[in-house]
């Protein structure tokens, strides 16, 4: 089953992507060597989250930064954290562009299709967790980065989206938001030009060959020397 969320802003009718992490209702990838096999507790999302402020996610496109906001979503921050770390991204796909809206990310079945599929957006890491609400102070703005879910409160699994425009009054505040864009807004915005099927896939896929995370004291890998 393909998911996928509609939302009101007046009197217009906006078809938004799959927001959709894995869950009982679709197949879940195997984890991989190394990759986990449940979100992390509490605990362990604290000791992840110790040197894990910046995601670098390398794309065909271009490299996007993001900033890691664990202090306002600890488990879903870390399970990012971690899936990263033991390459559970490598070679996957933005599945879903919407201009003007998000482009999503994270079924691992678009290692090897990187077509319009039945199922496509249903794939996960083999688990799920509750939905952490987003923090008070944070907003569904433009670059901001979030969990996809299956509108169920305990469906994040390893989907995530990033904003690319003002959603605020658009999306629920029912999707995690763990992270912000610093850098590489360009790759982002031109991911979001790609042109698309009619259910929203890349008719060039935009690639991610891997995700580094990297604690706060280092310099952001992607600046000049």
């Amino acid at each position: 089953m393909r998911y996928r969320v509609h939302a009101r802003t007046g009197a217009v009718l906006i078809l938004a992507v799959a927001l959709a992490a894995c869950g009982s209702d679709g197949p879940s990838a195997t984890p991989g060597q190394g990759c986990p096999s449940a979100a992390p507790s509490a605990s362990e999302a604290t000791q992840i989250l110790s040197d894990a402020d910046q995601a670098l996610v390398r794309t065909n496109k271009g490299d996007i930064t993001i900033q890691l906001l664990g202090d306002a979503a600890p488990i879903a921050t870390a399970n990012f954290a971690a899936l990263a770390r033991c390459g559970f991204y490598d070679g996957i796909t933005f599945h879903r562009v919407v201009a003007g809206f998000v482009i999503q990310a994270g079924d691992p079945q678009t290692r090897t299709n990187h077509d319009d599929f039945a199922g496509l957006g249903t794939g996960g890491p083999g688990y799920s967790f509750t939905v952490e609400p987003p923090d008070p102070g944070l907003a569904y703005d433009p670059y901001m980065v979030a969990m996809a879910n299956a509108g169920r409160v305990d469906s994040n699994g390893s989907q995530f989206f990033i904003d690319l425009a003002d959603l605020n009054g658009q999306l629920a505040r029912s999707y995690t938001i763990f992270g912000r864009v610093t850098d590489g807004t360009d790759t982002v915005d031109a991911i979001g030009r790609l042109p698309t099927d009619e259910n929203d896939v890349p008719l060039d896929p935009a690639i991610i060959s891997g995700i580094e995370i990297h604690p706060a004291a280092e310099a952001s890998p992607t600046a000049s020397p």
